[in-house]
Order: structure tokens, then sequence, then C-alpha cells
């Protein structure tokens, strides 16, 4: 079975507050809790038949109440502006003191319910102000012993700006950096922007960026084992995959090393990556990475599909340009807590056009898929939260609540009686979705076959995509219309599609659409056509044995 992936935001997934002010604090707009997520949400996930749930924003992050205002994202802060990577965020506890707990017991009710968990590992860079209070007895802090006169050293933990001050290009009221501390996006100056991480500072793995990048890797660094030990502790909680934030931003020597320790410990622990950069694919999944963000290829063509008149021809570019053995190891999504929703005025305006881009990242191809909350509700991501803006994202810098989660949730219920009928249709289009893909072996272990070269009349490449996936005698036939108007195209299916996939040739087949039901009788070889209507923005799944 190919992993599922529902990711959400903790902080903002079971937050049933009412009131909602920009740039309100946690007292006036509220925040989730790992105990909101309870059993009836948890059951609820499970009803989308996704198999893991990313759990983003678990570990304890900077907030503008903890840390200085100025070196922080808004006024719940980025979770990915760590301050203490042995320790949970204390907003997210019903009870502070017994946060861990809380966690602990949202991992076991995970599992209770039927599902994997995951949490994110933000290895490139931590917070301005970063200090452990809830490091084990014997282990030093980031920096602890750092010579902070070098602007690099092997030996520290980060990169420093000798006799410099952190001098922001903004205004920096209460906070004092001196030396000054490189920023996280590799920026070596002290005086970032406002458009550069300046809430967090790189960590040093050893290699000498001002210095011509030599890399010094021998002896071990320190930071090597304290990243090490950090992956083995919060393995040792029970989770099932760490998403791992940016990883080519450090040296892949270390996931060699350290990946290979970890799953000598825990062998079934997932490993994904963010990773932009397809030429660097082999080398990650070489490392150790089980998946792999498929961004700049799959998602940003597909999205130029839906919203920017992209050919949907060139889908099968974006899919051959990926060598075969590492197709298995990416990670398919249209929606992240990165990227504009979907429904979004800065995307397509409309939850329901996602429909044949999500057909075809779902039953391409065996690799994993990932949505994340509130897609499957047409979320739009258009509100003014604070820090974020309208944006078109769900801001992950404020206290937040989100109307259509709390309409699933329904007062804890989560029950969803109180979705509007629109969204309704849309999540039950998910669910049906990912339950095909979750059961059918033949999406999840079969061949694939490209038709889109083999079409010509009453078939238009450029609106219309469409492909086979083979597994033992069952056949898919997935045709989607990315066209405003509906239309009837005839699908031909040439010799050497039933050459590839030692498909015999048939005079008559009957053909069911799993995702409607809906039945054809045709014939199903090279000479006869297969006609297939299809209403604008939708697709099919045509299923038959052979």
């Amino acid at each position: 079975m190919k992993p599922i992936i529902y990711q959400l935001l903790v902080r903002t997934f079971s937050n049933l507050h009412t009131t909602r002010v920009p740039n309100g604090t946690k007292e006036e707009n509220g925040c989730g809790t790992f105990e909101g997520i309870n059993e009836q949400a948890l059951a609820a996930i499970k009803s989308l038949n996704v198999t893991h749930v990313w759990y983003t924003g678990v570990i304890r992050h900077a907030t503008a109440i903890l840390n200085t205002p100025c070196v922080v994202k808004g006024k719940a802060g980025s979770p990915y502006a760590i301050t203490d990577y042995y320790d949970v965020d204390p907003d997210l506890a019903v009870n502070e003191k017994k946060r861990m707990a809380e966690f602990e017991a949202l991992i076991k009710r995970t599992h209770e319910n039927g599902l994997k968990a995951i949490i994110d590992f933000v290895p490139n860079h931590v917070a301005r102000e970063y200090h452990s209070v809830c490091k084990p007895k014997g282990v030093k802090d980031l920096g602890e012993n750092d010579d902070v006169t070098c602007a690099f050293s092997p030996s520290n933990d980060f990169y420093y700006l000798p006799d410099e001050a952190f001098t922001p290009s903004f205004a920096c009221e209460g906070y004092e950096e001196c030396p000054a501390k490189a920023t996280g996006n590799d920026c070596f100056t002290a005086h970032p922007s406002v458009h550069d991480w300046y809430d967090t500072v790189k960590l040093n793995y050893g290699v000498d960026y001002c210095g011509g990048g030599a890399k010094h890797f021998d002896p071990i660094p320190p930071l090597w084992t304290k990243m090490l030990d950090i992956l083995l502790f919060w393995a040792n909680k029970g989770i099932d995959g760490l998403r791992c934030d940016m990883v080519g931003m450090v040296p892949i020597e270390f996931w060699q090393w350290a990946i290979k320790q970890v799953k000598k410990k825990y062998p079934e622990l997932l490993f994904i990556g963010e990773l932009y950069e397809p030429h660097r694919y082999q080398a990650y999944i070489e490392a150790g990475f089980d998946y792999l963000y498929d961004k700049v290829g799959m998602y940003d063509y597909l999205r130029g599909v839906v919203s920017k008149g992209f050919s949907a021809a060139g889908v099968t570019a974006q899919w051959m340009n990926i060598e075969g053995s590492i197709r298995d190891h990416l990670l398919y999504f249209f929606e992240n807590h990165d990227e504009q929703r979907i429904a979004s005025g800065f995307f397509c305006g409309s939850g329901e056009s996602a429909e044949p881009a999500m057909i075809v990242l779902a039953t391409l191809e065996r690799n994993p898929l990932m949505i994340y909350a509130g897609q499957e509700l047409g979320l739009r991501g258009m509100e003014a939260e604070g820090f974020s803006g309208v944006d078109g994202r769900s801001s992950i810098f404020d206290y937040w609540s989100i109307n259509p989660l709390k309409a699933w949730a329904n007062e804890g219920k989560w029950d969803g009686k109180k979705l509007s009928d629109a969204q309704k249709k849309l999540q039950k289009f998910y669910k049906k979705l990912l339950s095909i893909v979750n059961k059918n072996t033949c999406i999840n272990e079969g061949l694939m076959y490209g038709l889109q070269y083999a079409q010509n009349n009453n078939y238009n490449s450029h609106r219309q995509f469409s492909f086979l996936r083979r597994y033992k005698k069952e056949v898919l036939l997935v045709v989607v219309n990315f066209d405003d108007k509906a239309v009837k195209v005839d699908i031909n299916i040439p010799q050497d599609a039933f050459d590839y996939l030692k498909i015999t040739p048939k005079s008559s087949v009957e053909m069911k659409d799993l995702l409607r039901g809906e039945k054809l009788v045709c014939a199903f070889n090279q000479t006869s056509p297969i006609s297939v209507d299809l209403a604008a923005w939708t697709g099919v799944i045509l299923q038959c044995k052979i």
C-alpha cells in the first residue's frame, strides 16, 4: 500500500475557538492542542482513507510571548524556528507541565486508530534564541562550547561574523546578538532583510561556506552527533516517520551517516526529504531517504495546467524526465503549508478544479501522495490572519481557527454536519479517490503506460490526459479533463501498449468507473477507440478484467 499522508498544523486543526482577531494572541484566538485531536478527530481523518498523519509544528519553536518579538514571525511564530529540539510546543498542551505526555498520548491514539504518525525534523537552522530547557542530562546545548571569535570552525555549531553585531535591515528592538550569527537561508551577513529567514540561524555541519566550501568531516563535527541524538530521541517516541525540512541545505554526507545509524535501530522509520533539485534526487535516495518532494516537477507543471494554460500533453514529459528507479520515491502533492491553496484567488479559485490533477497524482504511479488539511474542503486561504496577510495560504505564523475545519469538527463531534453541500461533495470526492488508491493493487503495484502520444481525433491533448495501469488481470484506463466544458473523447490504445503491458486485445469488455460507478461496454483493442464522456474538470478511472 502506498502511503497517503494527511498533513495538519496542530495549532489550527483542532482550534475550535470562535474569535478570530488579526494578529490576535493565544488568549484571544485560541490554539489547537494535542488532546484536541481526539478519537473522533482521528476517526474522521481515518475516514478520508489516508494512512499517515503529518503533525506539523510539534517541536518547540519561538513565539512572540516566550521570545523577543522582532526575531519571531507572527505572534505564534514559525514552526521551523526551533528553540528546543528536546521539547514539544507548550502552546499545544492543555497542561503545559505534562506537554510531552500529551504528545505521546496523541501518538498512541493515532496508532490505535490505524494511522501512522509523522513529525517534522528541522536540521538546517534553529531560532535565533535557541535554548534547550528539556535536554537530557549531560547534553551540551547548541553553541555552548563555540569559539565565537572564529567565523568558521568545524567544532562550532554556528557560523559567526566576528566583531559585527546583528543589525537587520528592519527595526529590531530588545534583541542583541554579538557577534552576529549567519542567518538560516545561507545569509552570511549581519544585516538580513525581512525577506530572509531572519528568525533563524544556520547550523554548521562542517562546511566552510565562506572559505570556498571546504568540507571538514574528519573527525566527525560535534553537531553531527548532537543531531543524531535528537533523531534517536524522537524515533524513541514511537513516531513512524520524519519529514525533514530543506534537506538539500545540509551536507549529504551527514544524511548518509545519520540515516544509516537511525535505521539500524528503527528500520521502519520513514525519512521524507524536502528537496527542490531533481538532479540531486538519486544521491539523496541513496543516502537513505525513502521519499522526496516532487515540487518542481509534477506539482509545478500540474499547477500550470490547472491555472496557467499549460498543455496537459506536457505531463508526460514531467513523468519521463525522472528515471524509473527514482519515481517510486517521489511524494506527490497539490497543497502543503508552503504552497498557495488551490481554491485561493492566487491559484484557480475553486477546490473542485483540482479533481483531474488529483486523479493524476493519485493514480499515475506507485509513489505516495499527500493532501493538506482543508484541501478536501476547498479551503481558500484568503484571510488576513495577521503576519501572513492575504497570500492564498493558511497561516503557520498566527493563532487562528479555520472555519471549514470547525464546520467539519462540529464542536468536537467531527461528523461534518455543519459543512456546506459543496464542501461535503468535495470531501466525498477525496474520500472516494483515496479509497480507490488505498485498496487497489493495480495502482499500488501495477505498470503504467502513457497514452497521450497515441491520441488524435476527438481528443484535445492540451486539455485531456490519459494513461493505462495494469496488474495481473486488472487494467485501469484513467482519463481526465482539464477543460471548462464537458467533452466526449475517443481513446486509442496502440499496439505497443498491448505488447508492453502484455494484454490480449478483446472484442468486448465491461468497464466500470471506480469513482462514480457508471459502466460501459466497449471493445478493448488497437483498432476501436473507447469513447468516454467527461464533465468539465473531472476524470474517470475505468476498470476492466482481462
